[in-house]
C-alpha cells in the first residue's frame, strides 16, 4: 500500500482498504459503459426489476417535493407516520406485530444492514453465513469489526443451509446468523417448517438472527415466504428483520429501506445513523409512504413476468452440458453450476474458473453475468432476471452457444 510522506502511515484505512468492490454494481458499470460505447452488451448483473416504479408513487415524490415541510432535517430515525405505516404493512404482509417504536428508516438495505452489524457486533464475534450470499453480507461484517464464517451449500440441497450444518459452525465466539429465504444470489426459498425450525435452534443456542425479508413477495409456484419472529415469536428479542421498498415496488435508486428490532438495537442503530448521514431525503421517504400504504398490484403484475422469466431462463441454461441450473423457487436471480464446463477449451481459451468464465463470456458475446466467487462459492454464475424478454432470451442463447463449442 503507497505510503504517506510522513509518518509512514497507510494513505488508506486498513478497515477500509480491505473492503472488495460490489461485485455485481461493477459488473453493471462496465455492462453499461461498454453499451454506452455502442456494444450490444445484454447485461444479468444487476438485481434490479426493469419495472419503472409505479405512477403513484411517484406522484406522492413530486407532491412531496413541492411540499417546504420536506425541506428541512427531520428525525434520523424516519419519518414517524412512515416508520408506523411500515409497521402496519409488515402486520399485513408477514403477520409480524411490531410498532413504529421498532422501525428505523434506512439509505436502502445496505445501510439497515451495516447499522444492524454495527449494533450487535463486537470485534471478534463471529456471524454465520450460509454461502452462496449477496456480496454485501461479509463485508459490512467485518467493517463492524465481525468475523463472517461461511457454511456452504449447493444445488444438491437447494441452497438451502441445514440445521447439523449450523450446529457444527457454532462457537462459543457465534453472535447471529445471517438469514436470507428467499434468497440472493440463488433465488432458493426455505419452506416454513425449516424457518421455524432454524428459529427455534437460535432461541435454544442464545444467539441473534438478522433476517433479510427483502424479496418477501417474489415467490413462485408452491413456494411460500414465511417470516421466522412470526413463526418464533420468543425469537423476536434476538431477532433484525431487515426490509425496504427496493425490490417490491421497482425503487432501487429510491434508497429507502430499514430493520425492526428491540428497543435497545433500534436506539443504537439510530445514534449511528444520527452521525453517519441523518435523515433519509424525504422525499423518498414520502414516496416509500406511499408505496407501503398501498396495495400490492404493481409487485403482482412484476411476479408474473418473473415467473415466466425464470422459467424461460432456467430452461436454456440447464439445456447446456455441463451446466446444472436448478429452477429458483424466488427472487429474481437464476445460479448455474458452471463446473461441467471449466477446465474444457472453448475459442481457444481455457477457463478454470467462474470468474475467468464470466469475462470470456463478455469479451466473446457481449453478455455480463456475475461469477459465483462475488457469492462465496467459485464455479457458478449469478444471472437476474429481471430484465426484457426479448433480450433474457438474446443473452442467453448467446452464452448457450458460446458454452456448446467446448470441448
Amino acid at each position: 500500500m503507497t505510503q504517506s510522506q510522513s509518518g509512514g502511515h497507510a494513505r488508506v484505512s486498513t478497515r477500509i482498504g480491505s473492503i472488495a468492490e460490489s461485485a455485481t454494481l461493477a459488473v453493471d458499470a462496465k455492462a453499461k459503459a461498454l453499451k454506452a460505447a455502442g456494444r450490444p452488451v445484454i447485461g444479468f448483473g444487476a438485481g434490479e426489476p426493469d419495472f419503472p416504479t409505479p405512477d403513484y408513487i411517484v406522484e406522492a415524490a413530486v407532491e412531496a417535493c413541492r411540499t417546504q415541510a420536506w425541506h428541512r432535517y427531520t428525525p434520523a430515525g424516519g419519518l414517524p407516520e412512515l416508520k408506523e405505516a411500515i409497521a402496519v404493512k409488515t402486520l399485513r404482509d408477514s403477520g409480524y406485530a411490531v410498532s413504529g417504536a421498532q422501525v428505523v428508516v434506512t439509505n436502502g438495505g445496505k445501510q439497515a444492514l451495516y447499522n444492524t452489524f454495527a449494533a450487535l457486533l463486537d470485534p471478534g464475534d463471529e456471524a454465520l453465513l450460509p454461502a452462496p450470499y449477496w456480496t454485501t453480507y461479509p463485508e459490512s461484517i467485518r467493517l463492524a469489526g465481525g468475523v463472517p464464517v461461511e457454511i456452504q451449500t449447493d444445488e444438491t440441497t437447494g441452497y438451502r443451509v441445514s440445521l447439523e450444518q449450523l450446529e457444527a459452525a457454532l462457537t462459543p465466539r457465534t453472535k447471529l446468523l445471517v438469514f436470507v429465504s428467499p434468497s440472493n444470489p440463488t433465488g432458493a426459498v426455505y419452506s416454513p417448517a425449516e424457518v421455524e425450525a432454524i428459529g427455534r435452534w437460535a432461541v435454544e443456542k442464545g444467539i441473534w438472527v438478522v433476517t433479510d425479508e427483502i424479496y418477501e413477495h417474489l415467490v413462485y409456484g408452491d413456494a411460500r415466504f414465511a417470516s421466522m419472529p412470526t413463526l418464533v415469536p420468543e425469537l423476536a428479542d434476538r431477532c433484525v428483520v431487515v426490509n425496504g421498498v427496493a425490490k417490491t415496488y421497482a425503487m432501487t435508486g429510491w434508497r429507502v429501506g430499514w430493520l425492526i428490532g428491540p428497543a435497545d438495537v433500534v436506539k443504537a442503530a439510530t445514534n449511528l445513523q444520527s452521525h453517519a448521514t441523518s435523515n433519509v431525503a424525504n422525499v423518498s421517504q414520502v414516496a416509500a409512504l406511499a408505496a407501503v400504504s398501498g396495495d400490492l398490484a404493481a409487485v403482482a403484475e412484476m411476479r408474473s413476468a418473473f415467473d415466466r422469466r425464470r422459467q424461460t431462463i432456467t430452461g436454456i441454461l440447464d439445456a447446456i452440458e455441463g451446466v446444472t441450473c436448478p429452477l429458483p423457487e424466488g427472487a429474481f436471480y437464476v445460479y448455474p453450476s458452471v463446473k461441467g464446463v471449466l477446465g474444457r477449451e472453448i475459442r481457444g481459451q481455457v477457463p478454470t474458473s467462474s470468474a475467468e468464465l464470466a469475462a470470456l463470456i463478455l469479451d466473446e458475446v457481449e453478455v455480463a453475468v456475475v461469477p459465483g466467487e462475488a457469492f462465496g462459492t467459485p464455479g457458478y454464475l449469478r444471472l437476474s432476471y429481471a430484465l426484457g424478454d426479448d433480450d433474457l432470451v438474446e443473452g442467453a442463447t448467446r452464452i448457450a452457444r458460446l458454452l456448446a463449442e467446448a470441448k
